[in-house]
């Protein structure tokens, strides 16, 4: 696999925002039937223990949305959030699970739409002037094009499960600055990759707030554990490459799993 292809196959990085309350949500989603949009946060990338029937979509069983539905037996479980996934992906490729008698929806998609992954490529493989322009091109997509691409997945989900209860996640903050990390990216680096993480996370919650649906940031869960912090529930550069970037299984269920708890 090429590095460019490795790249654009990962998740996007991001710090969170409020939390922001859905509309005319069932109030009793949690008993109801469940499906689990999403892309590699979603998926479960970098906690292992993949589903076979999954393949590159690497669905874990220690993912959010299945630790979720194992504690909380909903009537139904689909699991279709896959790695890579975009908005259109989304769209195109996992709606088909939603019905009319869905309860429950979760889902993290948009930071694969304004190549986010590339953006970290070009920082780990390039100049930082070159990293922190193209961090502000990725800022300039989140502003001016990921909120349509949103309005027509959110759309196309709540035309599918009208009465459903959405829960969009946001993405961690990538690094704690000034923190244990002693090479690798430089700080005005890490700052611009922050930064722009925090535009897309309230790209994301601003959306989800127009269309009802609520909206869950990761950011408390998962300050103290950034990458730099030494206690890190994120992959730095790892074996398998796969994993780089993405939460641990600790990030999973200490960070994701009650965040989206706490909005069901």
């Amino acid at each position: 696999m090429s590095v460019r292809s490795f790249w654009a196959s990962l998740s996007a990085l991001a710090i969170g925002a409020a939390a922001v309350l859905g509309l005319a949500q069932p109030a009793s989603a949690a008993g109801g039937d469940y499906v689990a949009l999403g892309d590699s946060y979603s998926s479960g990338v970098g906690a292992g223990s993949y589903t076979s029937e999954s393949g590159n979509c690497q669905r874990s069983t220690k993912a959010y949305p299945y630790l979720w539905a194992a504690a909380n037996s909903p009537s139904s479980f689909t699991f279709v959030a896959c790695s890579g996934a975009t908005t259109a992906g989304v769209a195109g490729g996992q709606l088909g699970a939603l019905k009319s008698s869905t309860t429950l929806i979760s889902l993290t998609a948009g930071g694969n739409d304004v190549g986010f992954a590339d953006v970290m490529q070009t920082c780990v493989l390039q100049s930082e002037a070159t990293c922190v322009s193209r961090v502000g091109t990725a800022v300039a997509q989140m502003q001016n094009t990921l909120p349509g691409n949103l309005d027509s997945l959110y759309s196309s989900i709540r035309s599918r499960s009208p009465q459903a209860r959405v829960v969009v996640l946001g993405y961690p903050r990538f690094y704690q600055l000034s923190g244990s990390c002693i090479a690798g990216l430089t700080e005005n680096e890490r700052s611009a990759i922050n930064n722009a993480s925090g535009v897309l996370n309230g790209v994301l919650a601003k959306r989800a707030a127009d269309h009802g649906f609520a909206f869950s940031g990761v950011v408390d869960e998962f300050t103290g554990h950034e990458l730099c912090s030494g206690d890190a529930w994120l992959h730095s550069v790892t074996v398998p490459i796969t994993n780089s970037y993405h939460p641990k299984a600790i990030g999973q269920s200490n960070g994701y799993l009650p965040a989206f708890r706490s909005s069901v």
